[in-house]
């Protein structure tokens, strides 16, 4: 993991709060949460992935949140918190910035190496967990969006283990093959 320093936060309205100035100038340089008010707001994968690597020090008042707390605080209000965890946990260990995605029903933004805060993002990813089903038509849509962006379109696999499986992917054409369908039809 990259060298984030020990950052202390507290929980507020289910929102992991940073008010330490120093601290949010580090984390903003490595791409962590949202600025509000002169405080950073980290999303919910990125506190889950700081308190899963030791670098985060969570409080709601008095007492000290853990891992497993927080992620059931998060799935209370999102199904899918564990799975963007485990997808942005995995990038972020390979080294990449992962931002927030922001429609085309993706999960992340994901910047190259070392281009974070120099160019725009590179991929969207969203993430499927081994067995969901996703139609083509709204997969097709998707991909055309992302891009017309000038984005790539990266779609992430959960598997049943938890390990995550990458699948950069291109606009597709689909067209009925009314010949066959006739032969199919005639027997």
């Amino acid at each position: 993991m990259e060298e984030t320093p020990l950052v202390k936060g507290e929980l507020i309205f289910e929102r992991a709060c940073i008010s330490d100035k120093e601290m949010i100038h580090e984390l903003e340089l490595k791409g962590y949460g949202e600025l509000e008010q002169e405080k950073l707001f980290l999303k919910p994968f990125e506190s889950l992935y700081l308190l899963f690597a030791d670098k985060l020090i969570l409080r709601k008042g008095k007492k000290q949140i853990n891992f497993d707390d927080l992620l059931s605080i998060y799935q209370k209000n999102d199904s899918e918190t564990l799975t963007k965890f485990l997808i942005y946990r995995d990038l972020r260990t390979r080294g990449y910035v992962v931002k927030d995605g922001f429609g085309f029903g993706s999960d992340f933004r994901v910047y190259e190496r070392g281009q974070f805060g120099e160019k725009a993002a590179k991929f969207l990813i969203f993430g499927l967990n081994e067995g969901q089903q996703e139609k083509m038509g709204s997969l097709q849509k998707k991909i055309e969006q992302i891009t017309q962006m000038g984005k790539e379109p990266v779609i992430a696999v959960i598997e049943r283990r938890g390990e995550v499986i990458y699948y950069k992917i291109n606009r597709m054409n689909f067209y009925e093959n009314k010949s066959r369908m006739e032969d199919v039809i005639e027997l």
